[in-house]
């Protein structure tokens, strides 16, 4: 399992168990089912946005998590896949807004400034869908993906059956595609991340115990009252379960 992969803020143990417990046939997670998301989305598109979840900047150069969901959500978006690009994330491990440090590499990458939106208060995966999609919903887009890799994009499919559910959400999963992405060839461009610092700052396992991340890490800070009541505003068709 990838070395980063303690950066898709699940613990590790639990994230083993469930694996093994669901089976890696899921999906999401094959090398066929990516390719059959990504046929599905590419049938789909274009995507008003696609969400893309943060992962912690520790100041130096970008880690291969980050450089492989920051690449994987310009390719859709050069491929006419989406219209627009939502990074999320706040500073959570280290003093640098994750949202705007991968907002900072797009630029470098192509992607015109006004075609990026940032999301600087998810703290957890769950949070990333969600803040990502009420972000969108905001700004008036309604067609909307998740773009990640394969293992989150598969633990939160739940969320977003249950998002559509609640709130009427039109979110789909675009995992990335391992065969369209080799970490040694993706470029590696130079940003200045002074804009991304945050001071004063303590991490997130300085703020809140371990069941409270826990609990955060499966949805607990997600305000379904306030999302609802915007969602039933608009006219969506959320029911509660």
């Amino acid at each position: 399992m990838h070395r980063n992969l303690m950066h898709l803020r699940c613990p590790l143990p639990f994230l083993g168990a469930l694996v093994l417990a669901t089976g890696l046939s899921s999906c999401a997670l094959t090398n066929k089912g990516q390719a059959r998301l990504y046929e599905k989305a590419r049938a789909s598109a274009p995507y008003d946005a696609i969400v893309v979840p943060g992962v912690p900047f520790e100041g130096g150069q970008w880690q291969d998590l980050m450089k492989m969901r920051v690449h994987w959500a310009v390719k859709l978006y050069e491929r006419g896949m989406t219209r627009n690009i939502i990074f999320s994330g706040a500073a959570v491990y280290t003093p640098y807004v994750e949202a705007t440090i991968m907002g900072l590499y797009a630029e470098q990458l192509g992607v015109p400034r006004e075609h990026i939106l940032l999301e600087t208060r998810a703290e957890h995966s769950t949070e990333n869908l969600f803040n990502g999609y009420l972000l969108a919903r905001e700004r008036g887009m309604r067609h909307i993906a998740f773009a990640s890799d394969p293992v989150q994009s598969w633990l939160l499919g739940g969320l977003a059956r249950r998002m559509r559910r609640r709130l009427g959400a039109d979110i789909d999963m675009v995992p990335l595609v391992f065969k369209d992405m080799t970490v040694s060839n993706l470029s590696t461009p130079v940003i200045d991340p002074t804009p991304a610092y945050v001071s004063p700052f303590v991490p997130l396992p300085e703020r809140e115990g371990a069941i409270k991340r826990f609990r955060g890490t499966g949805g607990a800070n997600l305000d379904w009252d306030r999302a609802r009541a915007g969602s039933e505003g608009e006219g969506g068709v959320g029911t509660k379960d």
